[in-house]
């Protein structure tokens, strides 16, 4: 018996027991992804969603307690540090063109405290941070600085774990070539001038 139109537009089920996949995960239009449709996921989403080459990318594993120290107290030490009219915020996620908007673990941005904020512009971003994960390691070593650095992010520094301690590897723009160049691993201590002068022994940070 011939099927009816309803029938033949009916979207098709899912086999039993198939994974479904979320509305939010689709995009808000025909474009897909944007940098500025990233306020506009629902409030069920995951608290940390990414935008990457106009991709979610959600975080769904939990954190390590070495992750979360590291970047809580690291970000207290740079934000007593920071001079009047530079903010430093932890997960706060940065504009960078208008398919990716990625999440630094840290920015210390050249710019007043906004209550409201929910990104920061790439202009304004003075320093990156990525304290290295196992499930986004691809992610914190290559593909972000990549993006960080073209979209003209003066300094970036990436932490790794050795033996339960951070190690700092630093990393400073060329603006010839538009890439990182490394100046600098502290295993020990972490004293810079720029963005601002910090000095910070990198055992605290675990303690």
């Amino acid at each position: 018996m011939p099927s009816t139109t309803n029938e033949r537009n009916r979207t098709p089920e899912p086999p039993k027991g198939a994974a479904t996949v979320p509305d939010r995960t689709y995009p808000p239009g025909p474009g897909g992804w944007t940098s500025d449709a990233m306020d506009s996921l629902p409030p069920d989403a995951p608290r940390h969603v990414e935008l990457i080459d106009g991709d979610l990318v959600f975080e769904m594993t939990p954190r390590r307690s070495f992750h979360s120290r590291v970047r809580g107290r690291l970000w207290r030490a740079l934000d007593e540090h920071a001079p009047p009219g530079v903010t430093v915020e932890a997960g706060m996620s940065v504009k960078l063109g208008p398919r990716d908007r990625p999440e630094p673990d840290i920015v210390a941005a050249g710019t007043a405290f906004d209550a409201d904020r929910t990104y920061h512009l790439a202009a304004d971003v003075l320093l990156a941070v990525e304290i290295v994960s196992e499930e986004s390691e691809e992610r914190d070593r290559e593909t972000k600085p990549l993006k960080y650095a073209k979209a003209g992010i003066p300094h970036f520094r990436r932490i790794e774990e050795e033996n339960g301690m951070p190690v700092v590897h630093v990393f400073e723009l060329e603006p010839t070539t538009g890439t990182y160049v490394a100046t600098g691993v502290e295993r020990v201590r972490l004293e810079s001038l720029v963005p601002f002068a910090i000095d910070i022994e990198l055992a605290s940070l675990v303690r």
